[in-house]
Parts: structure tokens; C-alpha cells; sequence
């Protein structure tokens, strides 16, 4: 939990996808043998063909890459794996190639499975070492595409090394035969490791591996070793971190002599340790910028420090009698406990000399533990441990001394990190001894705590992830009786960090140590109940720990409004004091907090109080009252309103304003309200200023206006100050007409929030003005959002007046302003206004739509009879018609206000076109399981109301822009439900007509409307081409064709837009199955768009009406069929226009078409 490499802080929206892996469903076997089996056995047949070993290989890679988090899956199967691949590889007649695809498939084996798994499968006999060294003489090491070859030969090559021979028998008479210029088998090893040691690939770390095995081998060792170590601190001393070939030279030497002195005796490499210190020392690897080499450096430190410490297990150390948690658990289910183990305090071994090199190798283990990067603060770590388990125990304490060191308010977060390591790999390994508890304690708790300001942010997610793991590890290693004085710190401050951090990783990593201890320890109060709400999975969805906000503050205020009830008082006189003396903090974020946190609790106490039958002074003193009441005047002298800041500050005020005003705090007549009115007026009218979040700032804003009006306006019940109300409405109407899109939407809504009494006697010009911001000008075409909120404004007006038939229009709804308000949401309708960002008129139709239903339902209660039987078919027509749309989102609302007023039976909508045929299409038990953003679940239900004369238009409209859109899943099931009701009117004239009739209205209402008459023509096609309109072929010129061709004639005159004309080529072409004079029209437009200015739509043209010939065979005689053919496949269309025209009348004069005639354009004047 302490080496994460996620980041220290993630964004709460990603946290649904962090947690996806650990909640996967693990693998129980091998699934893919016999797949796999199938794809090493045909590389082969695939190495000819590039694509298909290409795929063959992304094959195997997906496959092995499975079985990342488990790769022991793999185990029984690789021998069978590596059998099929060595084979290949042994083949000496296979290809290069394919033995270079081999290899590969080697390496991505052992990149899942691990090289030391992986390399005991090798074959190692004697009769393995000359082919496997003979083999490097073909491999370039240069050779970048076949570095997988290199690798692996490197590791068969090292475990060939192991055999138990000496390698000088490997030579046989080489010394007799001077004529053979033969190397020793032994020296070629030594040449392959060293030329691969300075590699810039990864066979440079399996040449390191080689070493390791090589030279620690009994008869290399004696005649090698010296020589190769003089090699490589020549080659480290000699090389510069500087440059790319110097790191590179540097990382294969430091990974040889850290291999070397791991796995070599301790006497052959005990005589060379403090050389290779002092070349170390040389280097300053500290310095370097590369993580990489200063990582290795650290390493190697730690391997020449054993190497100088005799190999002894320190007596001293504690040791934990039963490490066993089975058994642990079972004592305690027994009340049985162990007997505390003495910790030795004397070591016949310890009165031995300490190497001198070992306060240098130390020293830089120290200071590897304050690196910048993690991976060698951790190894640093670990070399601390193994370090301290061979000191005496008085060098070991101060060991552990040098690392509390770290722990300094003066060191960096990495510091603090590093030492959380060495501490828990001090305790894993009992050199952490309890006598050094209180202290160790007490720098963890303030760890699980550590946050440092850097900037605009914090860091420390790291510090406190590694407090964790110290915990973590105490509870392995401690007896419960030691750890038992600390239980109520740790486990509280565990408690915190799991519930409270921010961090996704710190509070898993909490909730795991909290486990832990409750297992182990089992001293931990509430262990269990604590784990069962707050578990490793919980904590990890930041909902579960600050309920459901964003902003980390704002969740924290949320928290410690739900805390006040548990301890009142405290809150009050102690928390509340501190937070309002935090109000003006010279940091930006602990002011924020703070103002956030005092509006919380104040509220919570009122809430409280009013519980309790209690007024709100028993719990905040005068003192306190002040102190809230200055908040906003000290911010405002200090500039603090003011830059990014400023809009932190007004988004926390806003909620301060409005908690105070809900708690009825004693402010009415003072000052302090015209400033929180003077913040609210200047935050809506500078909307438009803020960086962040405008709209949570704008809802803020007007939700903090509506408390304070509520609470602080009121003279008497029902009533305000006059000059108060003139003045703030009449501010607010002038602000409507603002230049600015944002300031419009933040009063919009600021008058829609204004209670009652402020609205009494202005309704109608509140009213007026409203209407005015929903309506469109050419100035104004794109404030989409302000008229959004004009709507969602009258529609909470009118809420909060409510409706009396004879009451006046100033005060309330009534007969006389009831028809004005529907006819501007109705009007809002029709709102498609297009822009960059698509249709913002989605917006104001769906607002519309809420505050339709809305006032409906507000009618039908209240007075029934205002409700115009005229208005509600428009109501339910237009929603219809946004329900049976393309956009998902809205159609799905459309649907819910449609089934909402077709249902409401509190009372029932009157007037409801055919109420009782929609209760059947749509009956109520299926308005919750109906899924209106479904294409496949919303079109077959709304193509049913196509069955009803009053619906069908604007059903039919909506339908329109479906099924000529663009979307694959809407435009299909449109499609298919419309031609399935098609389908079930073919038999009844009187349908078919009046559906025909309708939709050529729909045609001539939407002329020239791109928005719809493209969509319109593509339907059109779509239902021509299948069939829809076959029962009027029978009558020749028939009224519906007839007219459809004039309204396709004055769609596409003259028209530049090359989809239109595209898509009325297509009706046209459709059109031709019509018999009469109407046929040789329809022609003459095609051969009139065969000589198109646009060689596209020429093209296309000919190219559509070469199949529609195809597809009708009465349009063209037989007799000229194929001589029509061939004009209109052979023709270049693209060509000159005089050169297709002569064509085009040739087609003419075969079709018995007249031939189009050129009109000149008249002269200039």
C-alpha cells in the first residue's frame, strides 16, 4: 500500500474505474491452452504473410497478458510452451526470422510469468553450453527488432552456467592444437556478459543476470573475478551520468556488481567490498537526476554493507511468540494469551569490531531514505533493516535514532516517507525494540495527519499511505500488550484518515491497517462493527465517506454539520471559535473551509434547538453572533471578493448567508444585510467573470437570495417594505435587459426565487419582463442558457403565487395572464437554435417542457377551468412531438412529462386528446419500466399515436428528424417501427390517406426548413424504396404524388447544399414507380440534374439512375434499355458541361423526354 504509483491525489469522478480491478472476478485456470497450443504450432504457416503474424502475435500477447495478477495460472503449462518454442529454435533449418518469432513469443511468456520461474525450464546440460554461446555469433547487437532473441539466449546462457563442471574441460586439448585460434568457453561467457553489460536494451539486465551466475561460480570466481571487477569500477569510474552512453555503461555495472555481491560467497567477495565502496563513494550517484542509477547505487550500498557484516541473526532483536493468525484467534476464543517473550538484552557476538566502511554505507542509506523518487526511498528502506539486524543493539538504536531524524517539520514529505518505510521494515523484522514505542507512536500519528501546502496544492498522500503500512506492520509484529497503551490513538487516527483523507489510496490503505489490528491485536474498540461499515471496498467510493458532494471542504462542512447533534456544546464554544478565527486565515483554501464549516454547524445547532423546543442563544453567545455577522464586512474590506479567489469566497458566503438566514439568526434591520444583498447583486451580475463552476455559483447565489428575502424582508406576515420591494424588483426586471447572457440567467432565476410578499402587486410586469428574456431576436439568438432560465423562472412564479380564477393579474394567476404565459412556453417549443455547440435549443424545449407540466398540473388543482381544452391538445401535441425526436436525453423527458400529465389523477388534466385510446398504448403499470432513451423501447410507442388524427402531425414532424438523422441505433428502430405501422394501414384507405395527406402538410409547412426538410426528404426515400405508397401506383397521377413532386421540385430548386440535392435525387429516382404524366416529370428533373453545375451531383445522379432502371423495368423501353445503360455507365459526368449535355439529351430523346432548353440570362442594366 505504500509503493503506490497512482497519484497522490485523484480526481472523484475516476474513482468508479480504480476501484473496477479489485472487484474483477479472478481466473481459476488456463482457459486459452489449446488456442495457445494452435498458435505456436502455426508460426510457421504465418511468418510469409506480415498481417497474420502480426495478429498472431497481438493474439498472444492479449492472452498472456490476463494472467498478469495471476501468473502461476501458467505454471503447468509451460513446459509444453517452451518445448514447442525451443523447438523451433534448435531447428537449424528454420528461417532467421522465424527463430527471431520465437524468441518473442519466449519473452512475452517470461515477461508474464517472471524470468527466475521461467529460467529453471531451460535446458542445462553440458551439450546445451556450446550451441547456446555459438548462437551469439550470429546476433547483432545493434539490431533493435530482435533484442527478444538477445534476452534470452543471455538467460539460457546464464543457467548453462550452473552445470557442475569445471569450464576448463569444456576446452579439451585447446592448449595441444596452438594452429586453433579457439577462445576458452570460458572467456567467450566473460566477452558475451561484458559486450551485453553496455547495451541500450534490455539484454543488458539478463547480462547482469549472467554475471550473477557466472562469475560467482567456484573456478570463475578464482580466475575472473578480479579481473572482471577491475573491468567494471574501470568502466564505472570512466562513465559520466551526464550522457545517455554513460548512464547506460553506468546501469549495467551497478546492476553486475549488485548481482555479484547478492549471490556470491561473503569470503570470495569480502577482500574487494570496501574498494567498490570507495569507487561508489567516487561516483556521487546522489547527484545524478536518473532514479534509475541512483536506485541501483542504493542497492549496491546495501550489498557491500553485508558483505562487511558478518551473517548473524541479532539475538536481541524482539521476537512475537505465536506470528501465526489462526492461531491468535483461537487463544483468544479459548481466553487463553500467550506469555510475553523476553527480549535478550546481551549478544556473545556483539563485542566484535564494526567494518570501517559501515558509517559510510549508513550514511547514504540515510540519505537514500529522503530521495525524490519512491523506488529508492524503498530500497533504502529495506537496506536499513538488513542493516540493523546484523548491528549490535546499541549501533542499531541510533540507527533507529538517525531515522526518527526524519521526522523533523524541517524535512521534505519525502523524508517523512522514507522514514515510514524504515520504520515498518524496523518493526516487521523486531529491530524495532517497545521500549522505542512512545516516540515511534507518536511521529505515525502525526503522519497519518501530514498535509504540506505546495503552491494551489498539497502534498502528503504519500507520508500518510506510508503511516498506514506502519501500522499495518506494528499489528504483525507486536504482542497485544505492548501495542495496548497506543490503541486509542492509533485506532482513532486509523478511524479518520479511513473515513476523512481525501485520497482514495490513504483510506484503503487505513481501512487495511484498521483490519489488521482488529485481527491481530483484537484490543481495537468496536473492531468489528467499525470494519463492517467502513471495509477496504467502502472507503474506496469517496460518496460512502463525505456523502455525495464534490469539493473536499464543502463535503468536510457537510460532515461536521452531521457531527454537531453528537456533541453540541463542544461544537459551540469550542470548534465554532476556532473555525470563525480561521473566517480570515491569510490562505485561501482554510478560509474557504472555515466559512463553509460555520455555516454548517450554525445550522445544525438551529435544527437542533428547534428539536429540542430550544431557542438558538442557549448554544451561541454574543461573542459568537458577532462573529459570524462580521465574516462578510472583514472580506470585503480586504479585497478578498476580488481575482479567482474571490469566487471561492462568494461561492462559501452565499451558503453562510443562506444556513443564517434558515437559522433565523437575530440580523433583521442591521447592516449586515444590505452587504449580503450588495454580494448576491454583484455575484449574478458578474457571472460571466467566473473561471469555475458558473452555474453552482449562480444556484448558490439565488438559493441564499431566497432565504434571506424570506427570513429578513418580511415586515409583517404577508407583507414587505414597499420601498424594499419597488427597489429590489424593479433592479432586478432592469437587469433582464442586460447585454450579457449570464447576467440575464442569474437574475432570471434571482425573480423566480423571490417569495410571495415580494411579488405581490408586480406579477405582471415580473411576468412581462421574464416572458421577454424567453423570447428570440436577432441580437439574442444564441442566449439559449438565459431563456432556459426565463422558463424555469416563470414556472416557479408562478408556483409561488398560485392561481385564482378572479384574481388579479398583479397578485396572482389568473384568467387574464394564463393564455400570455402559455403562449410564451408554447412558443419556446419551437426553439431549435443551432450554434458550435450543436442544439443549444434542446435546452429551452426541454425547460419549456418542465414548466409546461408544471403549470398544468398547478391548473388542474387549483382552477380547472382556466385550462383551455384548445391548450392542452397543444401541450400534449408539441411533448409528443419532442418525444418521438432524436436526441435521447430529451426524448426521455419528453416521455416522462407525457405519461405524467396523461396520468395525473390529482386531479386529472381535463381536455386530454383521446385520453382513453393513450391509457391503452400507454397504461400505467409500464410508466416505470419503460426506458425512454431506449430507441428500441420509445419509437414502437410513439408510432401508435400516428393512429391518432390529433397527434399525427406532430408526431409525424418529430419522426421526420429521426429517421433522416444521423445516429445508427435511432435511425433504425424509427425506421423499422414506422414502416411497421405502415405496414398495418396498407388495407384501409381512409388511413393511408389521411397519413399522406399529413405528411405532405408537414412537407409544405417545412419548406426550405433544412432542419427538417432534408430529414424529411430522407424519410421520404426510405418509405418510397420500401413500399409504402404502392397502393397509389395503381391510379395514374395520383394527387399524392403529384403534389409531392411539385413540393421536391421547390425544395431543391436552386438549392447549393449538396445533401439535399442528394437526398432528392433519391425521391426523385422513388418517384418514377408513379404512372402518368407525373413519370415523364419526375425524368425531366433527373435528366435536368444530370447537367447539375456540381460534377458530384451529376455523378450521383447518373449513378442513381442508372439502378432505379435497374429496379423498375416498365420506365424504359426495352427496345432502347441497354443503349440507356450504356450512356449512363460509359459517360464521364465529371466532364466539361457541354460534353455531358450532348449526352444528357441523347438520354432525353431515348427516354422520350423533352429536351431541356437553355434560357439566357437577361443582360445587365
Amino acid at each position: 500500500m505504500a509503493l503506490s504509483d497512482e497519484p497522490a491525489a485523484g480526481d472523484p469522478k475516476d474513482e468508479a474505474q480504480e476501484e473496477a480491478p479489485a472487484l474483477g472476478p479472478a481466473l481459476e485456470a488456463f482457459g486459452e491452452s489449446a488456442e495457445v497450443r494452435a498458435l505456436l504450432g502455426g508460426l510457421r504457416d504465418v511468418l510469409g504473410e506480415r498481417a497474420e503474424r502480426e495478429a498472431a502475435e497481438e493474439r498472444f500477447r492479449v492472452i498472456m497478458d490476463k494472467y498478469q495478477e495471476q501468473p502461476h495460472l501458467l505454471d503447468p503449462h509451460l513446459e509444453w510452451m517452451m518445448n514447442l518454442l525451443l523447438d523451433i529454435v534448435q531447428d537449424k533449418t528454420a528461417p532467421t526470422a522465424l527463430v527471431h518469432l520465437a524468441f518473442k513469443f519466449l519473452y512475452i511468456i517470461t515477461k508474464v510469468r517472471g524470468y527466475k520461474v521461467f529460467l529453471r525450464l531451460f535446458p542445462h546440460e553440458v551439450v546445451n553450453v556450446e550451441p547456446v554461446l555459438d548462437m551469439f555469433t550470429h546476433q547483432n547487437p545493434k539490431d533493435h527488432e530482435t533484442w527478444e532473441t538477445r534476452y534470452m539466449l543471455l538467460l539460457w546462457l546464464s543457467v548453462t552456467c550452473l552445470v557442475p563442471f569445471d569450464f576448463a574441460r569444456f576446452d579439451g586439448n585447446l592448449l595441444s592444437q596452438p594452429e586453433c585460434r579457439r577462445m576458452p568457453v570460458m572467456d567467450r561467457i566473460l566477452s558475451v556478459a561484458e559486450s551485453y553489460l553496455v547495451v541500450s536494451d534490455k539484454a543488458r539486465d539478463a547480462a547482469a543476470v549472467l554475471v550473477s551466475k557466472f562469475i560467482t561460480r567456484p573456478d570463475v570466481t578464482q580466475r575472473k573475478m578480479a579481473g572482471f571487477l577491475d573491468w567494471s569500477l574501470c568502466t564505472l569510474a570512466g562513465s559520466s551520468f551526464h550522457t545517455i552512453e554513460g548512464v547506460i555503461a553506468m546501469d549495467g555495472m551497478l546492476q553486475a556488481l549488485a548481482q555479484i555481491f547478492k549471490h556470491g560467497k561473503r569470503e570470495d567477495c569480502l577482500p574487494y567490498a570496501c574498494t567498490v565502496l570507495t569507487c561508489l563513494d567516487s561516483c556521487r550517484l546522489s547527484e545524478s537526476n536518473q532514479t534509475v542509477l541512483r536506485k541501483l547505487g542504493v542497492k549496491l550500498v546495501q550489498r557491500l554493507g553485508l558483505t562487511l557484516l558478518k551473517p548473524k541473526v541479532a539475538a536481541w532483536r524482539y521476537q512475537r511468540g505465536c506470528r501465526s493468525l489462526a492461531a491468535n484467534l483461537q487463544l483468544r476464543t479459548e481466553g487463553q494469551s500467550e506469555q510475553k517473550p523476553q527480549v535478550e538484552t546481551s549478544d556473545s557476538d556483539e563485542d566484535y569490531d564494526v567494518p570501517e566502511g559501515m558509517e559510510s554505507v549508513i550514511e547514504q542509506l540515510l540519505v537514500g531514505l529522503k530521495d525524490k523518487d519512491t523506488i529508492v526511498r524503498w530500497s533504502a528502506a529495506k537496506g536499513i533493516g538488513r542493516m540493523a539486524g546484523r548491528l549490535p543493539r546499541e549501533l542499531a538504536d541510533d540507527v533507529v535514532g538517525s531515522v526518527l531524524d526524519c521526522f523533523s517539520f524541517q524535512e521534505t514529505d519525502k523524508a517523512w516517507h522514507g522514514g515510514c518505510l524504515a520504520l515498518a521494515e524496523l518493526g516487521r523484522r523486531g529491530l524495532l525494540l517497545p521500549s522505542r514505542l512512545p516516540e515511534v507512536v507518536g511521529v505515525i500519528l502525526k503522519a497519518l495527519t501530514y498535509d504540506e501546502k505546495r503552491g494551489a496544492c498539497s502534498v502528503g498522500a504519500n507520508v500518510r499511505d506510508a503511516a498506514c503500512y506502519v501500522c499495518w506492520a506494528f499489528a504483525r509484529a507486536y504482542e497485544p500488550q505492548e501495542l495496548k497503551p497506543f490503541v486509542t490513538a492509533i485506532s482513532s487516527a486509523l478511524v479518520i484518515a479511513a473515513v476523512f483523507d481525501r485520497n482514495i489510496n490513504c483510506r484503503r490503505a487505513a481501512s487495511a491497517a484498521f483490519q489488521e489490528n482488529v485481527g491481530r491485536q483484537g484490543t481495537f474498540p468496536h473492531g468489528i462493527e467499525i470494519l463492517t461499515t467502513a471495509d477496504y471496498f467502502a472507503v474506496g467510493n469517496i460518496s460512502n465517506c463525505f456523502l455525495v458532494i464534490r469539493v473536499i471542504r464543502e463535503l468536510s462542512a457537510k460532515a461536521l454539520h452531521n457531527l454537531t447533534p453528537r456533541a453540541p456544546e463542544f461544537c459551540a464554544t469550542h470548534v465554532l471559535p476556532r473555525l470563525l478565527s480561521m473566517t480570515q486565515s491569510s490562505d485561501l483554501h482554510s478560509r474557504h473551509g472555515a466559512i463553509l464549516a460555520c455555516a454548517e454547524i450554525i445550522l445544525a445547532l438551529h435544527r437542533l434547538a428547534g428539536q429540542q423546543d430550544r431557542p438558538l442563544s442557549d448554544y451561541l453567545d454574543d461573542k459568537t453572533v458577532q462573529g459570524v455577522k462580521q465574516i462578510h464586512q472583514q472580506l470585503r474590506d480586504r479585497q478578498l471578493y476580488r481575482g479567482l479567489g474571490g469566487e471561492l469566497m462568494r461561492l462559501a458566503v452565499c451558503v453562510l448567508i443562506e444556513n443564517s438566514s434558515l437559522s433565523r439568526m437575530p440580523f433583521k434591520g442591521d447592516a449586515v444585510i444590505g452587504g449580503w444583498q450588495w454580494l448576491i447583486d454583484d455575484t449574478l451580475r458578474n457571472l460571466r467573470l467566473m473561471s469555475r463552476s458558473s452555474t453552482q455559483i449562480k444556484d448558490t447565489a439565488v438559493s441564499a437570495l431566497a432565504a434571506l428575502c424570506r427570513e429578513y424582508y418580511m415586515e409583517e406576515p404577508g407583507r414587505a417594505s414597499p420601498a424594499v420591494q419597488e427597489e429590489l424588483v424593479s433592479q432586478y426586471l432592469a437587469e433582464l435587459r442586460s447585454p450579457d447572457e449570464m447576467t440575464r440567467c442569474g437574475f432570471s432565476l434571482a425573480l423566480g426565487a423571490l417569495p410571495d410578499f415580494l411579488l405581490k402587486g408586480q406579477l405582471q410586469q415580473v411576468l412581462s419582463g421574464l416572458i421577454s428574456v424567453t423570447q428570440i431576436s436577432p441580437v439574442d439568438m444564441n442566449f439559449a442558457e438565459s431563456r432556459r432560465d426565463g422558463l424555469k423562472a416563470i414556472a416557479r412564479v408562478c408556483q409561488t403565487v398560485g392561481v385564482r380564477e378572479d384574481g388579479s393579474p398583479d397578485d396572482t394567476l389568473c384568467k387574464e395572464n394564463v393564455p400570455q404565459v402559455y403562449r410564451a412556453l408554447l412558443t419556446c417549443m419551437n426553439d431549435y437554435t443551432m450554434d458550435s455547440r450543436g442544439d443549444i435549443g434542446a435546452w429551452v424545449r426541454e425547460a419549456a417542457m418542465t414548466s409546461l407540466m408544471e403549470l398544468t398540473l398547478l391548473l388542474a388543482r387549483g382552477c380547472p377551468a382556466l385550462l383551455e381544452a384548445s391548450v392542452c391538445e397543444q401541450v400534449m401535441c408539441c411533448v409528443a412531438q419532442q418525444a418521438s425526436e432524436k436526441i435521447d436525453r430529451f426524448r426521455a423527458h419528453a416521455g416522462h412529462v407525457f405519461l405524467t400529465l396523461l396520468h395525473s389523477d390529482d386531479p386529472p388534466v381535463p381536455h386530454v386528446p383521446h385520453r382513453g385510446e393513450l391509457e391503452q398504448l400507454f397504461p400505467r403499470s409500464d410508466t416505470a419500466s419503460v426506458n425512454w432513451n431506449a430507441p428500441s423501447q420509445a419509437f414502437p410507442r410513439v408510432t401508435q399515436l400516428l393512429g391518432l388524427p390529433a397527434y399525427r402531425y406532430h408526431v409525424l414532424l418529430g419522426l421526420a428528424v429521426s429517421v433522416g438523422g444521423l445516429t445508427e441505433s435511432t435511425v433504425r428502430h424509427s425506421t423499422h417501427s414506422l414502416f411497421e405501422y405502415m405496414k398495418g394501414i396498407q388495407d384501409d384507405p381512409q388511413a393511408l390517406g389521411s397519413f399522406s395527406e399529413t405528411l405532405l402538410q408537414v412537407f409544405e409547412d417545412n419548406l426550405l426548413n433544412d432542419r427538417v426538410s432534408v430529414s424529411l426528404l430522407k424519410m421520404l426515400d426510405q418509405m418510397l424504396a420500401n413500399g409504402c405508397f404502392e397502393v397509389f401506383t395503381a391510379e395514374e397521377n395520383h394527387p399524392f404524388c403529384v403534389r409531392l413532386l411539385a413540393l421536391c421540385k421547390e425544395e431543391t430548386r436552386k438549392s447549393r447544399d449538396v445533401q439535399k440535392l442528394r437526398s432528392g435525387i433519391a425521391v426523385f429516382c422513388g418517384m418514377v414507380q408513379f404512372r402518368g404524366d407525373v413519370r415523364k416529370r419526375v425524368l425531366l428533373q433527373l435528366l435536368l440534374l444530370l447537367c447539375h453545375p456540381f460534377p458530384v451531383i451529376r455523378k450521383t445522379t447518373a449513378s442513381q439512375v442508372y439502378e432505379m432502371v435497374l429496379t423498375y423495368s416498365d420506365v424504359v423501353d426495352v427496345d432502347v434499355l441497354d443503349e440507356v445503360m450504356a450512356v449512363l455507365s460509359d459517360t464521364v459526368w465529371e466532364a466539361e458541361l457541354p460534353v455531358v449535355r450532348g449526352q444528357r439529351n441523347l438520354l432525353c430523346d431515348l427516354l422520350g423526354v423533352p429536351r431541356p432548353q437553355l434560357v439566357s440570362k437577361p443582360a445587365a442594366c
